[in-house]
């Protein structure tokens, strides 16, 4: 089977490949740049991406919107191809950081955790195209018909299901006793919404199916499904593109079956991550003090939760213990690569 062209508006990509958004600092403007260069439509993370920044710790805020200039910036320096931004709902100072985006002219904004409703008002007057991530047909409707109150409509939509990494739409226990739907269950299930709102308004609204494909054989199912496009996350980490550290991409490499866990983030939603010494400690310590607090999300009550999230990620993709999501069957992810081989292997495998 020969992929198509991913089309999203006035944007093309050769590929209908989307490298997914993946916070802390796993996915900046070299990992980006890198598969947008080979067709496919490379993203930025946009959570916490100031990290690195010196005034980080004193002022958050305004080091992430510093970031998301430089790592916009930097990634059109390295590329001619299409980059995007992830930037999650759910997130502190959400309004700021699409809106830094779009001033920056990023191509497009898929974001998630949460119901993405003021998106549109946000991207208003701009080319960025906006592509909301839904576990659901149900979710999907929602978001749709509160768009066209805007006179929206979304320019692609991301079906993320229960096998991705990070946090995860779907109950906690359904995850566990697997009875969440099934990616193509999904795909198939918007799709046919998909379809009913393409004919009403004449429009096209590609599907992406994301979460735990790895093969050829997982993206051709897929598209029988519906699907016009997939999202792959964890399978770019182990390439020398990757924006984190060696020590970050060698727990996938080294992780077993039986190191995938679903664990209940501080942030209350179930997440699929790998097991490391800082999340087995942290949730056998219980409630730790925490004794700076990054704003990373509303409502946070630093004091009963066992860890600071922002603290886990950024010592993980900084190479040292902490917080790693990974979607999964991460077990076939076990040697270095390059972004051009895994996608090469994805085509001609």
């Amino acid at each position: 089977m020969k992929f198509s062209e991913l089309k999203i508006g006035d944007l093309t990509a050769r590929l209908p490949i989307i490298q997914g958004g993946m916070g802390v600092g796993i996915s900046l403007s070299s990992l980006a740049s890198a598969v947008a260069n080979e067709g496919g439509i490379g993203v930025i993370s946009g959570v916490q991406i100031g990290f690195r920044d010196p005034d980080f710790a004193k002022n958050p805020i305004e080091a992430n919107v510093r970031a998301i200039k430089n790592e916009i910036k930097g990634a059109r320096e390295k590329s001619k191809g299409i980059i995007g931004m992830n930037l999650m709902t759910a997130m502190n100072n959400y309004e700021l950081y699409v809106k830094e985006a779009v001033k920056e002219k990023i191509d497009l904004i898929i974001s998630g955790a949460g119901l993405p409703i003021l998106l549109p008002k946000l991207v208003k007057d701009s080319s960025t195209k906006i592509v909301p991530i839904v576990s659901s047909a149900k979710a999907c409707k929602i978001i749709i018909n509160s768009w066209l109150k805007q006179d929206k409509l979304p320019d692609a939509v991301v079906v993320e299901g229960p096998l991705a990494g990070g946090h995860l739409g779907f109950k906690f226990e359904d995850i566990i006793e697997n009875k969440c739907k099934s990616i193509k269950e999904l795909t198939a299930e918007v799709k046919e919404l998909i379809i009913g709102y393409e004919q009403r308004y004449s429009v096209k609204i590609p599907v992406i199916s994301a979460g735990g494909i790895r093969t050829k054989k997982d993206i051709e199912e897929l598209m029988a499904a519906g699907s016009d496009g997939v999202q792959l996350g964890s399978i770019f980490v182990p390439t020398v593109e990757c924006d984190a550290h060696d020590n970050f991409k060698l727990a996938y490499i080294n992780a077993s079956a039986e190191d995938e866990l679903i664990i209940k983030s501080p942030v209350g939603m179930p997440a699929r991550a790998i097991r490391t010494n800082f999340l087995t400690k942290s949730l056998k310590a219980g409630c730790n003090t925490i004794k700076t607090c990054y704003k990373c999300m509303p409502n946070c009550d630093f004091n009963n939760i066992p860890y600071c999230i922002s603290v886990g990620l950024i010592n993980a993709v900084e190479g040292k213990d902490g917080l790693i999501f990974a979607g999964a069957n991460i077990k076939s992810l076990n040697k270095f690569t390059t972004v051009k081989e895994v996608i090469n292997k994805l085509l001609h495998e």
